[in-house]
């Protein structure tokens, strides 16, 4: 079985964890096999927006598969390489260049916390849960992840998700800003996909732009000029004259990238 599908709707691409016998838990291929298509997805021109999400209905992604860790996580060399497969699939969502959504379905937890917060935006139905239970199994959770979660959430909860290890349901990650909004299940693929079309339908240039300042932002060492030059680069294109004709005669535009 195939345990990362994808798949293309329009300007939509689809990446489905497919593990549901282990609530979608992650092994090393399939951290591999995500990245993988993330990047076909960068490379397709017809792809301007990406949404993630986990079969079987009952949840996004359970984490690490701990079955394969007498075989993929036992020895010190075999961490290093199974860490570095998850900090590649991270670099390469952090930094896709097309807006990104997680749907989350069920449970959220460790590893699958850590994929939601490299996207842009993320909606969870009303059963969903989110955990980083990395305490109550010895391991360490890393700079990187610990920032993400701390952007999003602040130092208070970030805290308290990591040190208590307990799960936070749909709500209280609303509340604390871990998720953008919570929907029922019977509409949450609906609202998704009408999220997803709405933001194909916008500049792509405009996009861009505003992904990679968000992304600065969060830097250290954020890199101005790029972020100046990525919005120079949308006043002087086609599709902002293609913005200004659209509105004077009160039609939808048509963006093409360019």
């Amino acid at each position: 079985m195939n345990k990362i599908l994808s798949e293309t709707s329009g300007s939509v691409g689809t990446l489905t964890f497919n593990n549901p016998e282990r609530h979608n838990a992650m092994s090393l291929d399939m951290w591999r096999g995500a990245t993988a298509l993330l990047e076909q997805f960068e490379q397709d021109a017809a792809v301007r927006v990406v949404v993630l999400t986990g079969a079987g209905g009952k949840a996004f992604v359970s984490g690490a598969d701990i079955s394969k860790f007498d075989s993929e996580r036992a020895s010190a060399d075999a961490v290093l390489e199974y860490n570095a497969a998850v900090d590649r699939f991270g670099q390469v969502l952090g930094e896709c260049s097309k807006p990104t959504i997680a749907m989350i379905r069920g449970y959220c937890v460790g590893g699958g916390v850590g994929i939601a917060v490299c996207c842009d935006l993320r909606i969870a139905n009303e059963t969903a849960r989110f955990a980083v239970p990395a305490a109550k199994l010895g391991l360490g959770y890393g700079y990187a992840n610990v920032r993400r979660i701390m952007d999003l959430v602040g130092p208070q909860f970030v805290t308290e998700m990591l040190l208590t290890a307990r799960q936070f349901d749909a709500a209280q990650a609303e509340r604390i800003g871990l998720v953008n909004h919570v929907v029922a299940e019977s509409e949450i693929e609906s609202y998704v996909c009408n999220l997803a079309e709405t933001i194909a339908a916008n500049a792509p240039l405009t996009i861009r732009a505003v992904k990679r300042i968000v992304r600065e932002l969060r830097s250290d060492d954020p890199d101005i000029a790029a972020c100046d030059a990525l919005v120079r680069q949308c006043f002087e294109s086609a599709d902002y004259s293609e913005g200004r004709q659209a509105f004077l005669e009160k039609r939808k535009p048509v963006f093409r990238g360019v």
